[in-house]
């Protein structure tokens, strides 16, 4: 769970309020994926995010317990920068951007946060630059 949003509509009838949900779902050994939907109420828009999360999952390469390269990567107005570190040192990131990490299961990185604050553009920026990594995996094995 990252982020929950109230979303008000007006319209002739009165205010149409619904909810927003933002999870990221994982395995903890390489696998992760974002959902983001919206209801009527919270636990239909958590259910429906993490539904979307199982279907979207992408496999996310490793080297031992971090990441095999350092990245890059630009979404939206979010730009992410993205090292491996030694093992030991943790998490070193925000926010949005540890809790995908967290659920890929990488337990050494240094993230920085650059852009916006926005949380929804960070995770996906960070799912994004996962992607990328496992671009350049690919491409080295060729």
């Amino acid at each position: 769970m990252v982020q929950i949003n109230r979303i008000s509509k007006k319209t002739k009838g009165g205010n149409q309020i619904r909810f927003s949900a933002l999870v990221v779902v994982g395995d903890r050994k390489g696998k992760v994926g974002v959902g983001l939907a919206k209801a009527t109420d919270v636990r239909n828009a958590i259910r429906k995010s993490v539904e979307a999360a199982k279907r979207k999952m992408i496999v996310v390469p490793l080297a031992g317990t971090t990441i095999p390269y350092s990245v890059n990567e630009k979404f939206s107005a979010a730009k992410i920068l993205l090292k491996p570190a030694p093992p030991g040192s943790g998490i070193i990131a925000g926010g949005p951007m540890r809790v995908v990490l967290e659920a890929a299961g990488i337990r050494d990185a240094v993230g920085k946060i650059l852009g916006t604050k926005n949380k929804i553009s960070n995770v996906y920026a960070t799912l994004k630059a996962l992607e990328t990594i496992s671009g350049i995996v690919e491409a080295r094995r060729k």
